[in-house]
């Protein structure tokens, strides 16, 4: 009679635990758990101790510090240092994980394996991991014994909710391998759409940056990296930043750095001092606007290169989006390929030229603040003169920057 008892209690706390939850409320669990650890890894870990976009109150930074080891076993040092050398290294064969050096199956696939071979070398964890805690509880028990907080979070786990903890435990041990180590190592340097032409491959997964608490906007972070704000334009959001607004507005958060925001005079009518320190404060802005000219006049001339030139649909549809990449990083096919465009349009020949020449005003560091100032009103002056709508129009437009 006891052993019965005994029996169905064992059998009732295997399939409820001391919970009793309904499959709704686990599910639930599920996702605020999983939630936290996403928002942890991109307000603490990413924001605040890889980028120092934002320094953290001790109250939120603990918490984070604790819930991290609780939910990934990650230690801040070598996430920071491995992340740092992804940025310092981005899409070379020295990038821990990257889909152009590695192939996006890779990294997609394999992205934690990729991870933990990094953080195996130790040159890389010396050389990036710098200012990262090294109190007691760190060396003691988050570093020493990162295996002892995922194994408790999987003790509480079933006692909460008795077998099907186990898969609750599963869950959050695959979800940042799989949205951070996957999801954004690989699609963020694959696929999506791009604000800025930035020096690496990073793109803008989605727009709305709920689930992987706004890392899916990618390209704009690889663009202003020390930025604590994720989102840039006015239809993107990023939930990572309300959050950090709600700690700044109870004092548990200072935001250090955010992307600049350009202003603009519309009355000005000559490119002065004010008007270049700005645009080269502002370059990728310019730049981006500069993308949306180009494919103004691509619009502009398509008619004639499909009916006059005849070229085909294929050479054009490749041609328009090299238009698109930074002149430097074109390989000698790709440049033979726009000269053969060229050939049939000097007007895109014209909008191709004066990008390279715009973007050299902010590379030629060894040139005076006068000399640039006269490169900035000369290439104005150019632009203008030149008949072409789009590329007149924009020029006004930088004129403007205040």
């Amino acid at each position: 009679m006891i052993l019965s008892a005994v029996f169905d209690m064992i059998v009732d706390f295997l399939s409820n635990g001391l919970s009793r939850a309904t499959g709704w409320q686990v599910l639930i669990y599920t996702l605020a758990v999983t939630h936290i650890t996403i928002s942890a890894v991109t307000i603490y870990l990413h924001r605040s101790q890889a980028h120092r976009a934002l320094d953290l109150h001790a109250i939120p930074s603990h918490f984070f510090r604790f819930w991290l080891w609780l939910t990934t076993g990650m230690i801040t040092k070598e996430w920071a240092a491995i992340h740092r050398k992804h940025h310092a290294k981005c899409e070379t064969e020295e990038d821990p994980h990257s889909p152009v050096t590695r192939g996006i199956k890779k990294v997609l696939l394999e992205g934690s394996e990729l991870y933990r071979a990094e953080s195996k070398n130790l040159e890389t964890i010396e050389k990036y991991g710098h200012g990262t805690p090294n109190d007691w509880i760190e060396r003691n028990l988050y570093t020493k014994h990162s295996v002892l907080g995922v194994s408790s979070m999987l003790v509480i786990n079933v006692l909460l909710f008795g077998v099907i903890g186990v898969t609750v435990w599963a869950v959050q041990m695959l979800w940042i391998p799989i949205t951070a180590a996957g999801i954004i190592n690989g699609i963020g340097h694959y696929w999506g759409y791009r604000n800025y032409e930035c020096a690496d491959a990073a793109t803008n997964i989605i727009p709305i940056g709920i689930l992987i608490g706004g890392e899916e906007l990618h390209n704009n972070h690889h663009t202003f990296g020390t930025s604590a704000k994720l989102s840039s334009k006015w239809y993107e959001f990023d939930i990572g930043w309300m959050y950090i607004r709600i700690l700044e507005t109870m004092g548990l958060a200072k935001v250090k750095k955010v992307a600049p925001a350009p202003k603009f005079d519309r009355e000005k009518l000559v490119a002065d001092f004010e008007t270049l320190q700005s645009v080269i404060a502002n370059r990728y802005d310019v730049m981006a606007k500069y993308a949306k000219s180009v494919k103004q006049t691509w619009h502009d001339e398509l008619e004639h290169l499909k009916q006059k030139a005849k070229l085909e649909s294929r050479f054009l549809k490749s041609s328009k989006k090299l238009l698109q990449h930074e002149p430097a990083k074109l390989q000698a096919p790709q440049k033979q390929q726009l000269n053969e465009l060229f050939a049939h349009s000097t007007t895109l020949q014209t909008m191709h030229e004066m990008r390279m020449e715009l973007a050299a005003i902010w590379e030629r560091s060894h040139v005076s603040r006068d000399q640039l100032l006269q490169q900035l009103q000369d290439w104005c002056t150019r632009a203008e003169a030149s008949g072409i709508r789009a590329l007149q129009e924009f020029s006004m437009r930088l004129r403007s920057y205040a």
